[in-house]
């Protein structure tokens, strides 16, 4: 039985080289298409300008630069997104703690729960024919 996650679009957003690799071969393992992975803020919504995606996983803390305006882009084009980070919940900004986040370091069965539940009711781009923005 495919998983529910095949084909599905997402942008991964992590400064840290050895975590991106990770999180992008956990991607590829659930059948995930990895259509970017960056690892600073401008290029990141560089993507998201150009890009049809089915979501995004946003590291936090990007060398010092925080991703929240990665996020804000994320939501007004109406594109679920998972932060990943080693902080707590309470270390993020006001406004984004109870959005969803995942703990570092996680499992891939954390990472796939995670993204089943924010792409659940989300129609995977290829069942809407618009693969770019």
């Amino acid at each position: 039985m495919p998983s529910p996650l095949a084909g599905r679009r997402i942008l991964v957003v992590e400064d840290e080289m050895m975590v991106a690799l990770l999180l992008e071969d956990m991607l590829a393992d659930l059948g995930c298409l990895v259509v970017g992975s960056v690892v600073c803020v401008e290029d990141a919504l560089a993507m998201i300008d150009i890009l049809f995606l089915d979501a995004a996983v946003l590291d936090v803390n990007l060398g010092g630069q925080m991703s929240y305006p990665i996020a804000d882009a994320l939501i007004a084009a109406g594109v679920p997104f998972i932060f990943s980070t080693g902080y707590a919940a309470n270390r993020l900004q006001e406004g984004y703690r109870t959005l969803p986040m995942l703990q570092k370091p996680y499992h891939r069965s954390e990472l796939a729960d995670a993204l089943a539940a924010i792409l659940a009711l989300a129609p995977p781009a290829a069942a809407t024919g618009d693969l770019a923005a």
